[in-house]
This record gives C-alpha cells, structure tokens and sequence, in this order.
C-alpha cells in the first residue's frame, strides 16, 4: 500500500508531506516545540477537497525559527552614479510533520 501523504495549505503555498518529513514553511507565530494543526487540507488519502478536505488535520511540531542565508540585490544605473544594495533574510518554521 502506498504512504499516506497529504496537500497542506500555508503562507500562501502549498506542500505535500507525509509523517515523518520536515518542512520549511513560511515563519508561524509559534515557539519552538510547540504542537501546530493545519487544517487547510487540500487532499488526503486519495480524496480531494472542494476546497479543502472536510474533517481533515496535519499535525507538527516546531522544530526551529530561523532566517534563511541573506539574498543581495544590486541595482545599477549607468552615468547616473546611481546604484543601491539592499539585503534580505526571509525568516522560515521549520516543522516535523507527526501524523496526517
């Protein structure tokens, strides 16, 4: 029988997860080691939802809070002496995904 595996919906996008995996999501308002529900769930176990399934949850827990590497932007303007650097560190959850 193949995994059960699930189409979660958060910060805007969407994941496919099963138990066991970790995912890195879009910061939540939560500490580490706390227990997080998602139950915008677009498909599970074969069914699909209209538009989510109804009844159905994804349980995590909050591994860790953190920032991703930083990304430069560099803009240039030719003999205009114009030019701009900016840098940005996107913060992200990572989530151990429990049960489906």
């Amino acid at each position: 029988m193949a995994n059960k595996y699930a189409v979660i919906e958060t910060g805007g996008k969407q994941y496919r997860v099963e138990a066991g995996d970790a995912i890195f999501i879009e910061k939540l308002e939560a500490n580490e080691g706390d227990k997080v529900v998602f139950d915008k769930v677009l498909l599970a176990n074969g069914e699909f939802g209209d538009p989510y399934v109804a009844g159905a949850k994804v349980t995590g827990t909050v591994a860790k809070q953190g920032k991703e590497k930083k990304v430069v932007t560099f803009k240039y303007k030719a003999k205009k002496h114009g030019h701009v650097k900016k840098g940005h560190r996107q913060p992200y959850s990572k989530v151990l995904i429990e049960s489906v």
